[in-house]
């Protein structure tokens, strides 16, 4: 999933709850965060920061703030994982809307799960299993429901492929292949089942860990109009609208029933997210101790000129090692980067130590040498990268650039998640680095969206960021929703391939080589070997591991950096004090 980081993004996964860590105070540890019990009532408050929510529509959604917020307040699925800190436990998927946890056949190539028949949307109509049905079938509308995770159920879902590289189903809207989608996926009373063309065996954990599975209504489905439309079906639902770049208010959905939910405890009355603040002013906020900052919580990390403050926060603070990565990607459609000496130079040109000491330095991150989190089973790291000093290798760099064909001085743009001091520093740090090697850079920071301009095959960048963390624990949930171009680039988007590589016959074969292998570990030393392709193509360029700097309002209680919630705040426990 991606990152807000600038987006942040993705849940936990089992491997890397073992290193999940929060300390409060002076590095302290305070096992997350206050665990003091709320009472129900009062109001909390949920700071976006000026990284606004860019999909509500749960198919769309792959941020993982935005998955984490949303199904904790208002959206649920067939199971959801459980609010707990347990490296187990917490990334164990449990019944949520379903009776139980689903029940698998043929070797994991049909799943059924039955729908609860106690349960209702906002409106007080019955969920129905045909609700999911439908939620499943939007991902297929590749030209409205655009930047969500549905790249699982083209590889999976047994629905032909089409000459054009996509499922011959084309979702809802214009229904051609309807019948291909309705033999893949079907109901039988409350009881729906997906036949998958390989076997799946993580397929609940895909389901825990996204949107994209959930219930939809079709009666209100607006199609891209529906993308700040929240139809709830958890214990709140939206007073009026959303505005983007103002947030909404949440208020509590009386046809939500707590006796069907053991996951959410629902204690504030109301919930308001707001956007716009800058994290200074969030974090100014939460140490005054003062005013409705008192009441919040935030997934913006601390800025670096608050660390010296660390003290001053106490048990506010938290430190959670996440399990996101960093990095950039030349843009394989930029007349500079379809050139690989060109890629190459980047590559050596790349000064990560000054990217993270931009950024805040070791607090915050660790250096990274691959798109994949060391925590991920499998992982191995990049020999393409693993070999040049952090800090890059000028002269490297400028024999390559020699090399490269574009006109000379090489001028890139570099288009990356901005409108914060410490993220246009970072950018800097890059820029001064790149211009070294003989690179002219423009920085072009991008303040109030984000990945729904990078998202579009024909944006007007050189170079951009990206940050992702594994949806669940398997490098198969890193390379092909990243690199796949098959399953990501259409002629509206990209997906989540934001620098539009293509790979072609030989890395499509060696992806398809290592979703065919069972054996766990056989097929994450294929995925390994994907990803020294992706860095000999220099498809991307790691930069480094996250670590998340949190504070949160004196008020609040039952806080906790969940791994069920990747380490972000777990919404299902917060109250507040009156």
């Amino acid at each position: 999933m991606a990152i807000s980081k600038k987006p942040f993004a993705a849940l936990a996964v089992a491997a890397l709850a073992t290193t999940l860590v929060a300390c409060g105070g002076s590095d302290g540890d305070n096992g997350g965060g206050s665990k003091s019990e709320g009472t129900a009532g009062g109001n909390a408050i949920f700071y976006n920061g000026v990284r606004n929510t860019e999909h509500w529509d749960p198919q769309r959604m792959y941020i993982g703030r935005d998955l984490n917020n949303s199904g904790r307040l208002f959206y649920r699925s067939l199971v959801a994982y459980p609010a707990s800190n347990d490296p187990v436990k917490g990334t164990t998927p449990i019944p949520d809307l379903a009776t139980d946890t689903g029940t698998s056949e043929e070797a994991g190539k049909v799943w059924k799960f039955t729908v609860r028949d106690d349960v209702k949307w906002e409106d007080g109509k019955a969920i129905t299993c045909e609700d999911f049905a439908y939620g499943a079938s939007r991902n297929f509308a590749t030209d409205v429901i655009i930047g969500g995770p549905a790249n699982y159920l083209f590889t999976y879902l047994d629905i032909p492929t089409g000459k054009d590289g996509l499922p011959e189903y084309k979702g809802p809207f214009k229904k051609t292949g309807q019948d291909l989608f309705d033999k893949a996926v079907s109901c039988d009373g409350n009881t729906i089942t997906y036949k998958m063309k390989k076997p799946w065996p993580d397929f609940p954990q895909s389901i825990a860990s996204l949107r994209y599975l959930d219930p939809y209504r079709a009666d209100l489905d607006k199609g891209d109009a529906s993308n700040f439309q929240i139809i709830s079906n958890g214990p709140y639902k939206l007073d009026g609208k959303w505005t983007e770049g103002t947030g909404g208010k949440f208020v509590r959905n009386t046809n939500w029933d707590a006796k069907t939910d053991t996951i959410r405890k629902a204690l504030p009355d109301t919930w308001q997210f707001k956007e716009g603040d800058t994290e200074e002013t969030i974090y100014e906020q939460f140490l005054a101790k003062t005013g409705d900052a008192n009441f919040g919580v935030t997934e913006r990390r601390m800025p670096p000129t608050f660390y010296s403050r660390i003290a001053e926060a106490g048990k506010l603070y938290t430190k959670v090692e996440s399990p996101f990565v960093d990095y950039v990607l030349p843009n394989f459609n930029s007349p500079v980067f379809k050139d690989i000496k060109c890629r190459e130079a980047l590559k050596f040109a790349t000064d990560k130590t000054a990217w993270i000491n931009a950024g805040g330095g070791e607090r915050a991150f660790t250096p990274a040498y691959s798109a994949v989190n060391p925590s991920v089973p499998g992982y191995e790291k990049n020999a393409a990268f693993g070999d040049i000093p952090d800090n890059g290798d000028i002269e490297q760099a400028k024999a390559a650039l020699a090399e490269c064909s574009a006109p000379k001085p090489v001028k890139i743009k570099f288009t990356y998640s901005g409108g914060t001091p410490t993220s246009d520093k970072q950018a800097s740090a890059l820029k001064a680095a790149w211009d070294k090697a003989g690179f002219k850079t423009e920085l072009d920071p991008l303040a109030d969206t984000y990945y729904s301009v990078i998202q579009k095959p024909d944006a007007d960048f050189d170079v951009t960021w990206g940050g992702w963390g594994a949806d669940w624990p398997s490098i198969g949930t890193v390379i092909p929703p990243l690199f796949d171009s098959r399953i990501n680039i259409t002629p509206s988007s990209n997906g989540n391939d934001y620098g539009n590589y293509k790979g072609g016959p030989e890395v499509d074969a060696m992806i398809d080589a290592a979703y065919a292998e069972t054996d766990l570990t056989k097929a994450a030393s294929l995925w390994a070997g994907v990803d020294a392709k992706l860095g000999e193509d220099v498809a991307y360029i790691p930069l480094e591991i996250t670590i998340f700097n949190f504070l949160h309002g004196s008020k609040i209680t039952g806080y906790s950096n969940n791994v069920s919630t990747n380490g972000y705040a777990d919404l299902a426990t917060i109250g507040v004090t009156k």
